[in-house]
């Protein structure tokens, strides 16, 4: 399974850390150069874009500062949606308004894309520990979905914080 990072902060690193630690391909896209550096320096690759990070991967994952970034991210011309494919899985660590996450969830099922709000918490020491808790609300198949495997899946989630939450449908 390959994976995506958008936000590379004092949550993002952490969690692209981990993963990468755990074994996944893991693509990288962030406002500051630093960050991508010590990314591609363990084994990331950067993508020039969210929209080119999207059409690489199979989970794009965000862990972003403001709403306004967050809808940039996933709605703007070189935004995630604009380079997801339809089954690929959008999941959204920041902190937003249920607005904003529904305006996102609708346009990602528009184009066959899975988008599940799933926030953390347990804030820097968890991400640098592994052991945040995520709060996900979304479609079900998307939070379950076996791709390529069940395994494979849970590990991703637990690779960056614990799973501690069931998904809702629309």
């Amino acid at each position: 399974m390959k994976v995506g990072f958008v936000g590379l902060g004092t949550m993002g690193l952490p969690m692209t850390k981990n993963l990468l630690k755990a074994g996944f391909e893991v693509v990288v896209v962030s406002r500051s150069r630093g960050p991508i550096e010590a990314a591609v320096a363990l084994g990331a690759k950067e993508a020039a874009n969210p929209a080119d990070l999207a059409a690489q991967v199979d989970v794009a994952l965000t862990c972003l500062p403001m709403p306004e970034t967050v809808e940039a991210v996933y709605l703007g011309e070189n935004g995630l949606l604009a380079g997801a494919r339809p089954g690929t899985i959008l999941a959204d660590h920041s902190t937003v308004s249920p607005a904003l996450n529904r305006k996102i969830f609708e346009a990602a099922r528009a184009k066959g894309v899975h988008f599940l709000d799933a926030p953390v918490s347990g804030g820097p020491m968890g991400a640098e520990a592994g052991t945040l808790t995520i709060m996900c609300g979304g479609e079900p198949e998307a939070s379950r979905r076996p791709s390529p495997s069940s395994r494979r899946w849970a590990n991703l989630w637990s690779s960056s914080a614990r799973w501690a939450a069931a998904a809702w449908s629309s």
